[in-house]
């Protein structure tokens, strides 16, 4: 019986061991996992970023394009290689694109805290350009590298550009955005051709500290510094410097441009108003400080906008208009897009017995001046506009159309033309041949759009531009580089007004 109960004891005893040895190792119990959160707070495609209050959402577009009669992406033969109408001129220009877009924001007691970051990786064909001894060179966009023999082209590594890079918080904005003073547009009324006058542009952002109140029912005002540097400098030109035209002589940066804009958002449409103010701050008459300098100029542009919604041609149609006038701000105008920031020299054909070709002059800086004397401010103005219709879900056309007029001052002319019209710069540069010399040029754009959406986020469209150059120059000038195949002197081209189209298609798939 001992035996008996001793053995029933010990079997207790060691069940109670191994039950204790199992519970001892039993797992802790697990963190309950941070899924990723839906945030509806503003807007779709937002989520929680786990374990903040923070709402992040990604976005952006992969984009192709092919822009046939142009050296450039997509702002047209205007100058350079595009502009000379030879074989140095690109039948087309090829463009891949992929853009990437970080919208963050967070509630606070102060207002909602946003940043904003928006790049692009870019690879674009380029052009072959002479060399004035019958050889040519690739120049690639974002070279990586270039064999030995560089006639045979070379290896593009392309490019990455950041667009947007900005914090707002309560009511300011700081860093890389659009400019306050653009339409909200910017450049494309109706259109995707990048090239447009008749307003602001700088579609890539432009550094700026900027305040917005918001008075309520769709009313603002906004008081904006912004860089001039990058995007809003057309030039202050020495013509004692030489070219027909003078040549830029720029000081170091000293004021930023100062912008007010007061606009009305609602429901018919929008309405807005922008002025800014722009400190032309120029360099040496010479190459020392003891040839002195001229004063600063301030200038200004004044731009009005209207967009016209819900009109009765169809659901989704709309006008978006603006005109524009500037003083010694010239790029508030022909935007820094736009015609190679006013500076066009076109090459065509003649009917002019003992002329090689023509030529079309259109230069437009902010100011010029000579050795000894001031800043004379140059004056412009534009408008632009479009009007989209949209045939149904899929199918939407835009006709839109741009126009800027150049006017230099009498003593501006008096630099460039001489007086009565002889000895001034641009005969020095190209002869005596000029029967009427007159700086002063307008641009005029007409152009149509289709596109086709056949699924949601996935748009292809065509874009035909056509530009009109209208130069005041008459007579004849010698002019002419061999770098783009064009002989000097003695040949003679007829000073005349030049056309070019160019067409731009486009797939694009955003996300």
């Amino acid at each position: 019986m001992k035996i008996v109960k001793s053995l029933m004891l010990g079997s207790a005893a060691g069940l109670i061991a191994v039950g204790g040895a199992q519970a001892a190792d039993l797992p802790l119990k697990a963190k309950a996992v941070e899924y990723v959160k839906v945030c509806s707070l503003y807007g779709a495609g937002f989520y929680y970023i786990p374990g903040t209050d923070t709402c992040i959402k990604l976005g952006g577009y992969l984009r192709a394009d092919v822009v046939v009669n142009t050296n450039t992406d997509s702002t047209g033969n205007t100058s350079g290689a595009g502009g000379a109408m030879n074989r140095f001129t690109n039948g087309y220009t090829w463009r891949s694109r992929e853009d990437l877009n970080i919208d963050t924001r967070t509630a606070t007691e102060y207002g909602v805290v946003r940043t904003f970051f928006d790049a692009t990786f870019t690879w674009t064909t380029d052009s072959f350009a002479g060399q004035g001894n019958g050889s040519t060179v690739y120049s690639p966009i974002g070279t990586v590298s270039a064999p030995n023999n560089a006639n045979a082209g070379a290896v593009a590594g392309g490019t990455v550009g950041v667009y947007y890079a900005f914090i707002q918080f309560a009511g300011f904005t700081m860093g890389k955005a659009i400019s306050q003073f653009s339409a909200p547009w910017t450049a494309y009324p109706g259109n995707i051709y990048d090239g447009l006058v008749g307003g602001g542009g700088t579609v890539t952002g432009v550094n700026q500290f900027t305040y917005t109140a918001d008075f309520g029912n769709g009313v603002s005002g906004t008081l904006s510094a912004q860089d001039s540097v990058a995007y809003y400098q057309a030039g202050v030109n020495n013509i004692s410097a030489g070219g027909a035209f003078g040549t830029g002589d720029y000081a170091g940066t000293i004021s930023p441009d100062f912008v007010g804009v007061l606009k009305v958002d609602q429901a018919w449409g929008l309405a807005q108003l922008s002025v800014a103010a722009h400190d032309n701050h120029a360099a040496y008459y010479g190459a020392t400080e003891l040839t002195s300098h001229p004063d600063d100029r301030w200038g200004f542009a004044v731009q009005g906008a209207l967009s016209i919604k819900n009109i009765p041609t169809g659901v989704g149609d709309v006008i978006n208009i603006q005109g524009v006038y500037t003083d010694g701000a010239t790029r508030y105008n022909i935007q820094d897009l736009a015609a190679s920031a006013g500076a066009n020299t076109v090459y065509g054909g003649t009917n002019l017995a003992g002329a090689y070709q023509s030529v079309g002059f259109g230069i437009a800086p902010d100011s010029v001046f000579a050795a000894g004397g001031q800043q004379q401010l140059v004056q412009t103005w534009g408008m632009r506009g479009g009007y989209t219709h949209n045939w149904n879900p899929f199918w939407n056309t835009s006709l839109y159309g741009a126009f800027a007029a150049i006017h230099y001052n009498d003593e501006a002319k008096n630099l460039i033309c001489g007086s009565g019209g002889a000895g001034g710069s641009f005969q020095r540069t190209f002869g005596t041949g000029v029967t009427s010399c007159n700086p002063d040029y307008n641009i005029g754009q007409l152009g149509l759009i289709t596109r086709w959406t056949p699924v949601t986020n996935l748009t292809f469209a065509a874009d035909l531009t056509y530009t009109h150059l209208d130069q005041k120059m008459e007579g004849t000038a010698v002019a002419g580089s061999n770098t783009i195949g064009k002989p000097g002197a003695p040949a003679v081209y007829e000073l005349k007004d030049q056309n070019t189209v160019l067409l731009l298609l486009r797939a694009q798939r955003n996300w």
